[in-house]
């Protein structure tokens, strides 16, 4: 019984080593081409968000600690994950992208990006990861939805349900209430950080 019990033990050790050495080697030859269509992922939607843009830049005076603060004193669960200077082919800083976590959705995190021009309009939004209901939630990902908080220049915005009057009021997805507020919270906050940090030049 001894000796089945060493050899049953050898077997699933020599399969333990063989099984991490291939998912090693699966890492390895995955790791580069999965980081690779990760960044171009992320520069497609700072490019969405600002279609005028030669390039985008590494905001310097990014502080995740004062983030986290500013998001708190305004009443924000939201979350800025990372902020970018966009320029144009001259070099100049025409506004920053700003990408947020929302964390009152429905299913999930939402994690998306928000363009701002120096002047606080906002160019709208580009989704990179969203897990609302299909058919609901999700519309938050279509143009019908999305383009009512482009070229704005509001404080905030609010969620409606039937047609907006103002242009600050965004409408509802039908059925997703939660969802257009979570968007929406998020689009506010990426405006919030940009009047409290951002507003009168990059660093």
């Amino acid at each position: 019984m001894n000796k089945k019990i060493v050899h049953d033990a050898l077997i699933l050790t020599a399969f333990t080593l063989v099984l991490g050495f291939v998912l090693g080697a699966v890492y390895g030859i995955t790791k580069d081409p999965i980081a690779a269509a990760d960044e171009a992922k992320t520069r497609a939607a700072f490019q969405q968000v600002f279609s005028d843009a030669e390039s985008f830049e590494a905001y310097g005076g990014f502080d995740e600690e004062e983030a986290v603060k500013l998001m708190e004193e305004n009443g924000y669960n939201d979350e800025i994950e990372d902020v970018q200077i966009a320029k144009d082919k001259s070099g100049n800083e025409i506004g920053y992208v700003i990408t947020v976590t929302a964390k009152d959705a429905s299913q999930a995190n939402i994690t998306f990006s928000v363009g701002i021009t120096n002047d606080g309009t906002v160019n709208g939004y580009s989704i990179t990861s969203i897990a609302e209901t299909p058919g609901l939630g999700d519309k938050a990902k279509n143009e019908e939805f999305s383009s009512q908080f482009a070229n704005k220049q509001v404080d905030s915005f609010s969620v409606v349900k039937q047609t907006p009057a103002a242009e600050s009021e965004i409408e509802s997805i039908s059925g997703a209430t939660i969802t257009s507020r979570a968007m929406t919270n998020g689009v506010n906050a990426c405006i919030t950080y940009f009047h409290g940090i951002l507003e009168g030049g990059a660093q």
